[in-house]
């Protein structure tokens, strides 16, 4: 079914870009130059996801992953994917990958999605540079409600898809 809405999406972007062509070559080339130089720029980040997600699929046995943030760990294993997305200092565009490999070897739902809403939400590791712009009071409770709020936002997404 994956590979259908891949091809699927290769497809229309394949007759898009034609269309673009046929209408203007000049600005689809310098689309695609740009495109290009952004592919480059990423392509470092790629390179380390397919390394992490390599490393932690190593690392971790399947058993173990769904052990500790498996659907079965409940509320620890959320409390568990909360704190490392808390301290984790990576971009969202390496997040996501890896999110995905560990859901496919047994990580719950709800745990993938409050690791996800605390990585993209709460900067315990950039703290200090935001409560300089903020000020520590806001800083810190914008950070705890942001970590409450992934909770809630993980529970309304395990009602909802599970």
């Amino acid at each position: 079914m994956n590979i259908f809405y891949t091809s699927i999406i290769y497809i229309v972007t394949i007759i898009l870009l034609g269309l673009s062509f046929m209408k203007d070559k000049k600005k689809t080339f310098l689309a695609l130059k740009k495109a290009w130089k952004m592919f480059k720029t990423v392509l470092p980040q790629f390179l380390a996801i397919l390394l992490l997600v390599g490393l932690i699929l190593a690392v971790f046995q399947k058993e173990t992953i769904q052990k500790v943030i498996g659907t079965e760990s409940g509320v620890i294993g959320m409390i568990i994917s909360s704190l490392i997305g808390t301290i984790s200092l990576i971009p969202v565009l390496i997040a996501f990958p890896i999110a995905s490999e560990l859901f496919q070897n047994g990580a719950g739902l709800m745990q993938i999605t409050v690791f996800i809403s605390t990585l993209t939400t709460v900067g315990f590791v950039t703290l200090p540079l935001e409560s300089r712009y903020l000020s520590k009071k806001v800083a810190f409770l914008r950070n705890i409600f942001a970590f409450l709020f992934s909770f809630v936002v993980s529970f309304i997404m395990g009602v909802i898809l599970i």
